[in-house]
């Protein structure tokens, strides 16, 4: 078991922010992480688990034992007559996994391709985009109890998911948070699959697609796409319906038109969590800003796009210090000192974070929930 000391981390976090970690473990099995916990007391020590490193701010060096995941593999478990069984190690490339269920026949989580980081962070953040959720697609993980070394298998009512959070996301008696690391993760994937281009931007990409047929039934479902109505997709003929390939391709068509690429400009992805207001606080917020971008959710609740609730304040393209709003998605806060000797610091990110939820506040009433773990 060996333990590195004095690790740089700024090519291990998405942000590209200049640190240290004091000491760093690379974790490559399952069997090594209940060892490092037999050997290392995390109780009165927790480490911090770093996967991609694409949902963190830095803000200086890392002083507890930085548990770096690298447990790789990808598998199909088992066939059953409603779905794939994949599993991948917590230290698989979240992309890179799912154009592989893809390419092998395995659709499900197409609508989530290019979303920054590792397999075993996408539980712990609930990662949506598109229409579906991982919790949309998830069977099971696997994972190590820090304190005590045992592994164990959590199911997803155990896993407690909600919008963009999970069990461990909290250091409650219940939560997970600095209690447990997950090692490896397990999607059921439909084998009766069925294509979701609902949100706006790919019903969009999929009406373009159905022009350049230009048959009269694809018009018309050019028409029920646009207006987001139900569609049963086994009543159409199948040349006019998507598939996964087609649907992963334009997803990252859409994000890469939207997002910058963390390895030519830092970031960390969605910085704010869509907030969600109840129906007469919508009411409240149109009657004084008509275009505010809002979606009715299935429980009542409204959920605002919290870019477009930033850029009316202002902000895109704005900054402190090499830290900035991405110009073309206000939700997106960069280091605009990639790539130079002067690269923004964490300081700076959290600085422009905090005047981003001031203007918001202000304005709005509403104050905005970053995504990433500061550190």
């Amino acid at each position: 078991m060996l333990i590195e000391k004095n690790v740089p981390l700024q090519a291990l976090n998405s942000f590209g922010i200049v640190a240290k970690a004091h000491q760093l473990l690379r974790i490559s099995s399952a069997e090594l992480l209940q060892l490092a916990c037999q050997q290392l007391d995390f109780a009165a020590a927790p480490p911090l688990i770093l996967g991609g490193g694409c949902n963190m701010v830095l803000t200086g060096d890392v002083k507890p034992l930085v548990l770096k995941m690298e447990i790789m593999g990808k598998r199909l478990v088992e066939e059953t007559a409603r779905y794939f069984i994949v599993e991948a190690g917590a230290g698989e490339d979240w992309h890179g996994f799912v154009a592989w269920t893809v390419e092998n026949g395995w659709p499900g989580l197409e609508n989530l391709a290019l979303i920054p980081g590792s397999v075993g962070a996408a539980p712990v953040q609930n990662i949506g985009a598109y229409g579906v959720e991982l919790q949309d697609r998830f069977h099971s993980l696997d994972a190590v109890n820090l304190q005590t070394g045992e592994a164990f298998t959590l199911v997803a009512a155990q896993c407690a998911f909600g919008y963009r959070d999970s069990v461990f996301k909290h250091a409650t008696a219940t939560g997970l948070l600095g209690k447990a690391v997950i090692t490896r993760v397990r999607f059921a994937l439909p084998t009766a699959w069925r294509p979701e281009v609902s949100y706006a931007d790919l019903s969009r990409k999929y009406a373009d697609f159905l022009s350049q047929i230009g048959s009269s039934p694809a018009e018309n479902l050019r028409r029920v796409l646009l207006n987001q109505e139900f569609i049963d997709w086994a009543d159409l003929s199948p040349e006019i319906v998507p598939t996964a390939q087609q649907i992963m391709d334009w997803v990252v068509q859409i994000r890469r038109a939207k997002l910058p690429d963390p390895k030519v400009i830092g970031n960390a992805g969605s910085f704010f969590k869509n907030p969600f207001v109840s129906p007469e606080q919508c009411a409240d917020i149109i009657a004084r800003e008509p275009k505010v971008v809002s979606y009715k959710m299935a429980d009542g609740q409204i959920k605002l796009a919290a870019g477009w609730l930033i850029d009316a304040c202002g902000w895109k393209g704005r900054g402190v210090g090499n830290a900035g709003v991405y110009d073309k998605q206000a939700l997106v806060l960069v280091n605009k000192g990639t790539g130079t000797a002067t690269p923004a610091s964490g300081g700076e990110v959290m600085t422009l974070a905090k005047a981003i939820q001031t203007s918001v506040y202000e304005r709005f009433g509403i104050l905005l929930e970053p995504e990433p773990v500061v550190v």
